[in-house]
């Protein structure tokens, strides 16, 4: 089990930034990928950004070149820098991770969510 503690969600004019922190805590594990996806109200949830153990990212067509994703591995933390934050960017962020974590039958693949933090853009 890993879990997953978010934080830096809040409320920001349009224009705005916000720096959202995600950090994985458990036992025996490695991550493979982590990120950040979002749900907006009467939408379905989508992928904002992701970042795999090599460095990859991946970003939503509706936030490059304003969301960067980083992670610190050694602290298996991963933050999403927002810039120029649009109305249409409010949302519940929810952080994600893939990982690889070692239980009593082996190696298993597991996948887990926070809990979501409110991310606010107003006009």
């Amino acid at each position: 089990q890993v879990q997953l503690v978010e934080s830096g969600g809040g409320l920001v004019q349009a224009g705005g930034s916000l720096r959202l922190s995600c950090a994985a805590s458990g036992r025996r594990f490695s991550v493979n990928s982590m990120g950040w996806y979002r749900q907006a109200p009467g939408k379905q949830r989508e992928l904002v950004a992701l970042i795999i153990s090599d460095g990859r990212t991946n970003y939503a067509d509706s936030v490059k070149g304003r969301a960067t994703i980083s992670r610190d591995n050694a602290n298996n933390t991963v933050y999403l820098q927002m810039n120029s934050l649009k109305p249409e960017d409010t949302a519940v962020y929810y952080c994600y991770a893939h990982y690889i974590i070692r239980e009593t039958m082996g190696l298993m693949t597991r996948d887990s969510w926070g809990q979501g933090t409110q991310v606010t853009v107003s006009s």
